[in-house]
């Protein structure tokens, strides 16, 4: 001990080492041992408080790496912010492309491509600046050009962008390299949720037509500014993606994500879907049936109210029958929602009566309703008493005319929705309390992208079962007037009144959270006198990912790709740092 202490004092004088060396020699062996036990013991219980203070300050810290597998439903088509459809197109849109601004899970817009902007004319313009580091997945630099391109091309009627509507009215203009200005016909207060759409690289698909552009290999191979860029793509023997590979985008604007790479599986029916997740080929899932719930391996399961309205949209102009009022207050009375929600949702999620999810605005909650059996005959003899018969077969008609202009008219028609067991299984409760009735009614059963292309673009259904979603700025626009009832508006119930279309037009123009509220009730009490259609639910969003996913957030779920609104965040590695080390997040 003192032999270390001499040669520690050697280059440096210490009195108190020589002081040491005299008190030891004056020891007695008996007391020079229990010197060096005490010396000794000091050093380890000093060493030990020093590990014990440095664990105790050190704090975990996100590190870069690890991988996540995720199962989707179906296989993307257009990996294009311009036409994305399915949830696998907007799945990886999002991912891959970046807009001017960025949601988060609280619901607030933050700076993204553009560093700021500012709104003037009595919220008319918007001007956003863009940042100047901001660059493609290739590296060519962002500029107010590709944003003046990607609104053409949302305008450009001939490719049918779903979000078109969005858009109408809109004029847009690069004033510099770094500055765009949308100048709108009048104030339109969800504007600023247009800001979150993808912007395309110009000096890529400029070279695409028009007859080209759904079409174009960018759709399945895209380039764009998001937090993730395409890594690899695997395809099965007739060219559909089977799964995509992305690597995180070092020079993205808002900081390089924290994942090493995200890999995204496709499956065509949610029982694929479930079997790879049990099989470890995938290890989160979302949007899944609630009927399937329980088969879900255990894992951390996140659940979000999902801003979708589902019900079913009466087609007028191909059914007869549904253009009479009363039998649409019939099948209005007849459904109960609640035993809906908890019978084929499992619980999860509400029930409604009007066109808007819970939490947005006003409530659309259902009221209490009778039990199904009284409902179903309490609407059967609304019908009654309005002229209508029973045939032998337990079915209503109604006769109408006299002679040669002698009609029946029968209550029959089919309800056409998507092939998922949530949705087949609302379309058989549904017809069931709608025969109980009197009706006579046939389910067809699409494909996704049958149902879409086929059926719901050019109108061919004659009652629709299907899911609206309806943004976080509760704009009903393009699901309700009436300058939206052909493709590529979603007004499918066709539904045409002046006054709700006004109501709709003054929606859009205030940002005063009173007045929109009374607005809406205006609107919604329109639609109660018409009923164009029958609200359902609104189901609740479920996501089941890995435990020691680190980082995620599930706030405000407008559609389900909002679960990546903070993927930039997402991480399974961890370094621990002393708080002075931490790095700077300040964007």
């Amino acid at each position: 001990m003192l032999s270390f202490l001499r040669t520690a004092a050697r280059s440096v004088y210490l009195p108190i080492i020589d002081k040491a060396e005299d008190a030891y020699a004056a020891f007695a062996a008996s007391g020079r041992a229990l010197f060096l036990f005490f010396s000794a013991l000091l050093i380890v219980s000093s060493g030990a408080l020093i590990f014990m203070l440095n664990g105790a300050l050190l704090v975990s810290t996100p590190a870069s790496g690890g991988s996540f597998t995720e199962g989707i439903l179906g296989a993307p088509r257009f990996i294009n912010p311009v036409l994305a459809v399915s949830s696998a197109d907007n799945d990886l849109s999002v991912l891959i492309y970046s807009g001017l601004l960025k949601t988060t899970p609280e619901g607030e817009y933050v700076p993204n491509l553009a560093s700021s902007f500012e709104l003037s004319d009595g919220g008319r313009v918007y001007t956003f600046y863009l940042r100047e580091d901001a660059t493609f997945h290739d590296g060519t630099v962002v500029s107010a050009h590709d944003v003046t391109f990607t609104v053409a091309k949302i305008q450009d009627p001939s490719l049918k962008s779903p979000i078109r509507a969005n858009w109408e009215g809109v004029t847009v203009e690069a004033l510099d390299d770094r500055t765009v200005r949308f100048t709108l016909v009048q104030p339109y207060a969800p504007f600023i949720n247009n800001a979150t759409v993808g912007i395309l690289p110009k000096h890529l698909w400029s070279q695409v037509s028009v007859e080209e552009f759904p079409f174009s290999e960018l759709n399945t191979s895209p380039i764009g500014s998001g937090p993730f860029q395409v890594k690899s793509v695997s395809r099965t023997a007739s060219g559909i993606p089977s799964s995509y590979e992305l690597r995180p985008f070092d020079d993205y604007t808002l900081g390089r994500p924290y994942l090493s790479s995200m890999r995204f599986n496709f499956y065509q029916n949610e029982e694929e879907l479930i079997a790879a997740l049990a099989r470890g080929d995938i290890e989160a899932v979302s949007s899944v049936s609630p009927s399937l719930l329980p088969e879900l391996p255990y894992n951390h399961t996140e659940r979000s109210a999902l801003n979708r309205v589902f019900g079913i949209f009466f087609n007028q102009n191909e059914a007869a029958v549904l253009r009479d009022l009363d039998v649409r207050v019939a099948l209005e009375m007849a459904v109960d929602r609640e035993a809906l929600v908890a019978n084929i949702l499992g619980g999860y999620g509400t029930a409604l009566s009007g066109p808007v999810p819970p939490g947005v605005v006003v409530q659309s909650a259902a009221k209490p309703a009778a039990a199904a059996e009284d409902r179903a005959l309490a609407a059967r003899e609304h019908l009654l008493s309005d002229g209508w018969e029973t045939s032998e077969d337990g079915t209503l008609f109604k006769t109408t005319g006299s002679d040669e202009d002698e009609k029946t008219l029968q209550l029959s028609f089919t309800i056409s929705t998507g092939n998922v067991a949530e949705l087949r299984a609302a379309a058989e409760f549904v017809k069931e309390a709608w025969e109980r009735m009197g009706a006579k009614i046939e389910i067809q059963v699409f494909d996704q992208g049958d149902l879409s292309q086929n059926v719901i673009r050019p109108r061919k259904y004659e009652a629709l079962l299907f899911g609206e979603v309806v943004g976080r700025e509760l704009d009903l626009f393009a699901f309700w007037d009436s300058s939206q009832r052909n493709d590529p508006g979603l007004n499918i119930a066709l539904y045409a009144n002046a006054t709700a279309d006004r109501l709709l037009k003054a929606l859009r123009e205030t940002s005063d959270e009173e007045v929109r509220a009374s607005l809406y009730a205006e609107f919604e009490a329109e639609l109660r006198k018409d009923i164009p259609a029958v609200f359902l639910y609104a189901p609740d969003f479920v996501y089941s990912i890995p435990n020691d996913i680190k980082g995620f957030e599930l706030g405000f779920i407008e559609t389900s790709s909002d679960r990546f609104l903070s993927v930039r965040e997402w991480h399974r590695e961890v370094d621990h740092v002393w708080p002075v080390f931490l790095p700077d997040t300040t964007i």
